[in-house]
């Protein structure tokens, strides 16, 4: 095939996004394949952390993003039978990040605010009802194969990013297995107008609560707080999402209050995946359809835009001849190499901690937070490791 001289991006979540208006503005032709008619109103990742913040400020969507969104200063973690254990400051990482704090907002307000930024980018395309079939490499490209209008349309590129979602035809195509585990439980996510500050003592916008029988987590987004439960194997979907079942489970939140108003209900299984690699040839997998999370920590879209920023940087050098294409293999050593150690582990950690039955566990991860939270150099620490500062660091030493 002869060069096209483009970069194709398959999906316009806020990975796909990210990465094309960044190539956009690296001067680079990019078309976005969007198997939706229009960009997704679901209401899925509400947390950008502070590197994330950085990364984005950088393509001017961090100020639009908090205008409309809630900022986050401090975290903090509780038990139902002590209340308060901890609070972190994310002010004391101020040295390391020029936002501070967490930013809470829906990921459909993100890609709407790039499109406005960017849709009339003469180097950026998007294409929506192009749903990708199939991906096949030769020598010097990769042609594209989608479906649009009841028929069938091809495009070539230079190369292809895959951030097209957990069940991504890009990675389906090039034969990358999705290596890990399905937990056993669903997350129920609930949404209420209801102002939980007003009956919880100390309550701030981000607060894990742990319990050996139902853990919840309480995070306000403008106008909402979000609470998420566990749901055991056992309940089935319909029940998991009935009215009844819905308000049993509000109804541990605060003693006395047991009918709320819900706006909005979502009930889903959680994985822990991560891509058998990252590359293959010219095509690379970012996001979701690289790696997926419980998401307790907030990792999941945060760490893709991590990706979409790690790789860019690579193909921007690359496509000026300003680097070998053997720097691409870095994308892969990095992003999957923090996925596997940092974010999964991370993950995994959280969820564990949060429904310990065991009191000695339940007792010691009560200790070293408070531990972490009174000392200012272990909550420094904590810190990085919360905002995923420490992640970022870590993959630039892998690579």
């Amino acid at each position: 095939m002869s060069k096209p001289k483009r970069i194709v991006v398959a999906g316009a979540g806020p990975v796909g996004l990210t990465a094309a208006c960044l190539l956009a503005r690296q001067d680079i032709p990019v078309t976005v394949l969007e198997a939706g008619s229009d960009l997704s109103t679901e209401s899925r990742a509400s947390t950008f952390h502070p590197p994330t913040l950085d990364m984005l400020d950088e393509l001017g969507a961090t100020a639009p993003l908090k205008a409309e969104g809630l900022l986050a200063p401090t975290l903090q973690y509780r038990t139902k039978a002590d209340g308060r254990v901890a609070q972190f400051d994310f002010g004391q990482i101020a040295d390391v990040t020029r936002h501070p704090y967490r930013l809470q907002a829906e990921q459909s307000k993100l890609t709407r605010i790039l499109l406005g930024l960017f849709r009339d980018h003469p180097r950026l395309t998007i294409e929506f009802d192009a749903r990708v079939e199939d991906v096949r490499q030769g020598a010097d490209g990769v042609t594209v194969s989608f479906h649009r209008g009841g028929s069938s349309h091809a495009i070539d590129a230079d190369w292809v990013i895959g951030a097209d979602g957990a069940r991504s035809a890009v990675r389906r195509a090039i034969g990358v297995e999705f290596e890990g585990f399905t937990w056993p439980e669903r997350f129920l996510v609930v949404s209420t107008p209801f102002d939980f500050t007003r009956v919880v003592p100390e309550l701030c916008s981000v607060s894990y609560v742990a319990d050996p029988v139902l853990w919840h987590f309480f995070l306000q987004i403008p106008g909402l707080w979000r609470i998420m439960f566990p749901v055991p194997a056992a309940i089935d979907d319909d029940t998991a999402v009935s009215e009844g079942y819905i308000q049993a489970q509000m109804a541990t939140l605060v003693p006395g209050i047991s009918a709320y108003e819900v706006a909005h209900r979502t009930l889903y299984r959680v994985h822990q995946r991560v891509a058998q690699r990252f590359q293959s040839g010219r095509v690379f997998l970012a996001g979701d359809a690289a790696h997926i999370n419980n998401p307790l920590g907030g990792m999941g879209m945060n760490g893709g835009i991590h990706d979409a920023v790690n790789l860019v940087g690579r193909l921007a050098k690359v496509w000026r001849g300003e680097a070998d294409p053997a720097e691409l293999e870095r994308y892969d050593r990095e992003r999957r190499g923090v996925t596997l150690e940092y974010v999964q582990t991370q993950t995994i950690r959280n969820k564990e901690n949060l429904e310990a039955r065991d009191p000695a566990q339940h007792a010691e991860f009560k200790r070293r937070l408070r531990a972490a939270a009174a000392d200012p150099k272990l909550a420094y620490q904590y810190l990085l490791n919360l905002s995923m500062i420490s992640s970022l660091r870590r993959a630039a030493e892998l690579g």
